[in-house]
């Protein structure tokens, strides 16, 4: 049973392949193709968290590929109710798919324990490896090769820029955390990171020429994320000087483009002159959200044997390495 709980899930080829099938699927959309390889398949979404991005990219996603999606949120007892055992065992029953979007990384790290289903993280404390997916995703699409390139990251070493820092190390992007010491991703991830890719470039640092002078693509996102709220005085007293605005961007080259996750601060950890510039990516980034989760759903259910090579070759996909 594969499952998506960590981009440490794929192997690099893996996420070659999903990525590939990402960009093939959302060109057939683009041409008003969308092939039905989902049919009769259903996503069952676990959230514990509120949602925009996740749930309707998830949801428009299956619908788009010939499944249905199901909103599942407190009233049906998850973790209150019955034990998790039980809980996914039964909707193992009913559904094909979870995408689970939890308070806590061990929640998702429990529903896959029990191997009844393939999980997808949809977002965690810890990792967030959708949205990894959907950056790697736009980066791939504005820049020669995605080797070499490099990204900065200006803020909190959080979910986002954890899940983005394993996957830049999977690609070969030069990963840059720009922010106070305090906030940096902690040893552990860096550690692991290193240990399962050695010649990963990856660096954080507080100083602002040397995060930004080498800089394709600069990302931010919110200083406080949902749980922190009560530290959200401190974080803004700690990140005001890493505001995205137009005098930290003159320190990067001038064609670099702006990632930002959203929701976005308006104001607090972007300025609206960066987030609407002529090279801000942020609205096509949260549209590729759900064109890598496509091509993430269409690779677990050629992983399990629900669609065929041949079904994708029937509608003209190029097959990716390691689909045969």
């Amino acid at each position: 049973m594969r499952h998506l709980l960590s981009l440490f899930d794929l192997s690099q080829q893996e996420l070659h392949t999903v990525l590939s099938l990402a960009q093939q699927i959302k060109e057939l959309l683009e041409k008003g193709q969308r092939p039905a390889w989902l049919e009769r398949r259903v996503l069952a979404m676990l959230f514990e968290k509120p949602s925009l991005r996740t749930r309707v990219s998830f949801e428009a996603g299956m619908c788009q590929l010939g499944g249905s999606a199901m909103f599942l949120g407190e009233e049906v007892g998850w973790q209150s109710r019955e034990s998790t055992a039980d809980f996914v065992r039964v909707l193992a029953e009913y559904a094909d798919y979870v995408v689970c979007r939890a308070k806590c990384h061990q929640s998702v790290v429990e529903l896959a324990r029990h191997n009844c289903l393939p999980i997808i993280n949809g977002l965690t404390d810890h990792l967030h490896p959708c949205q990894a997916l959907a950056d790697i995703l736009t980066m791939r699409q504005h820049t020669r090769s995605l080797a070499g390139s490099q990204v900065t990251f200006v803020g909190d070493g959080n979910n986002v820029a954890r899940s983005l820092a394993i996957g830049c190390a999977m690609v070969g992007v030069r990963f840059r955390l720009l922010g106070p010491a305090d906030y940096f991703i902690s040893q552990p991830y860096v550690e692991e990171i290193y240990t399962r890719y050695p010649n990963a470039d990856f660096s954080q640092t507080s100083d602002f020429a040397a995060g930004l002078r080498e800089a394709d693509f600069i990302y931010t996102d919110v200083w406080t994320s949902m749980g922190q709220e009560a530290e959200s005085q401190t974080r803004r007293e700690a990140f005001g000087k890493f505001q995205l605005n137009s005098k930290l961007l003159s320190l990067a080259p001038r064609e670099c483009k702006i990632l930002h996750c959203l929701p976005a601060r308006r104001g607090e950890e972007i300025t609206d002159d960066v987030m609407d510039c002529p090279n801000s990516l942020v609205v096509e980034q949260a549209g590729n959200r759900m064109h890598a989760q496509k091509g993430l759903l269409v690779w677990l259910a050629l992983q399990h044997g629900q669609l065929s090579a041949s079904d994708l070759l029937s509608a003209g996909i190029e097959l990716p390495l390691g689909i045969s």
